[in-house]
């Protein structure tokens, strides 16, 4: 199990959580790679990410708080949010997603953090497989200065918080991630 760091419940001191996040329409493009896992299917295609707007500070906060309260407060949380913009495959209708979230980078750039719930199946709703226990998507982006980078996306994870309330643990966040290789801001 991975420790990583929220982007809804940690904001650095002295900064908003929608500080400069009032822009425009951002779209990405990236190259998703995964060997696959007990969850997901080998994969290897591109991507597009494309985010409508920014969350704002209430929306992180309401994220926060539901996060104390368990997975799924959270899950319905997260699907009470506004739609933030949408992800897709070639060939593949668009998927809502209901957070996003910038702050900058450790080299001038910037990581966008994304969550959303999953696509859940008619088969999998009703036949409750192990894995309907992991229904959040989460994305995280780190671009340089000139838009480029890498990321993680994990299709299928699980959500525990920490004890100190500010840091979720992502269940086979480093094992079964996909890679997004060669991410481009169009």
């Amino acid at each position: 199990i991975a420790l990583v760091l929220a982007s809804f419940c940690v904001v650095p001191a002295g900064t908003r959580a929608d500080a400069g996040q009032n822009g425009g329409r951002e779209e990405f493009t990236a190259f998703a790679v995964s060997t696959g896992g007990p969850r997901t299917s080998p994969v290897a295609t591109t991507v597009d990410i494309v985010i409508e707007r920014w969350s704002s500070e209430a929306e992180r906060q309401r994220l926060a708080e539901a996060l104390g309260k368990g997975q799924d407060t959270m899950l319905d949380t997260l699907q009470d949010l506004r739609r933030v913009g949408f992800i897709r495959t070639p060939g593949n209708l668009g998927y809502d997603l209901h957070y996003a979230h910038q702050m900058p980078g450790e080299d001038g750039g910037r990581r966008i953090f994304i969550a959303t719930d999953r696509p859940i199946s008619f088969w999998e709703a009703v036949n409750r497989p192990r894995t309907i226990d992991y229904p959040f998507t989460f994305i995280e982006l780190r671009l340089n200065n000139e838009g480029t980078g890498e990321g993680k996306l994990s299709l299928a994870t699980r959500v525990i918080a920490g004890s100190d309330g500010r840091m979720i643990q992502l269940e086979n966040y480093d094992t079964q991630p996909v890679q997004l290789n060669e991410v481009k801001k169009k």
